[in-house]
């Protein structure tokens, strides 16, 4: 399956079911696949709200707005990652997310 027909099966999971936090966390991955760093982090946004994620959804939205050149947002998603990886027990995750935040200073 090509990543347009992922992009678009997952856009149609989340049109169907906007509550459905595991497909637009699927749909946001196809978008950060394909280059699509608005919509992912759109998506993540959603996701992110919705569920309450272990740290790699915080990650993930950190580097979508890093690559939108929203480093300060960037920056509040990491630390938020960190608290969440610690809070389920990844002290790997959470080590790494802190690396990156001081990365971006």
């Amino acid at each position: 399956m090509s990543n347009t027909s992922k992009l678009d099966t997952f856009r149609a999971m989340v049109a169907k079911n906007p509550g459905n936090a595991l497909a637009r966390f699927g749909l946001a991955n196809e978008a950060l696949k394909a280059g699509l760093h608005e919509e992912a982090a759109t998506q993540l946004e959603s996701y992110l709200a919705m569920h309450d994620d272990e740290g790699n959804g915080w990650q993930r939205l950190a580097e979508c707005r890093i690559a939108l050149g929203r480093d300060d947002a960037a920056r509040d998603a990491l630390t938020r990652g960190i608290a969440a990886a610690r809070r389920f027990g990844h002290g790997g995750l959470a080590s790494e997310l802190e690396e990156r935040l001081e990365e971006l200073g």
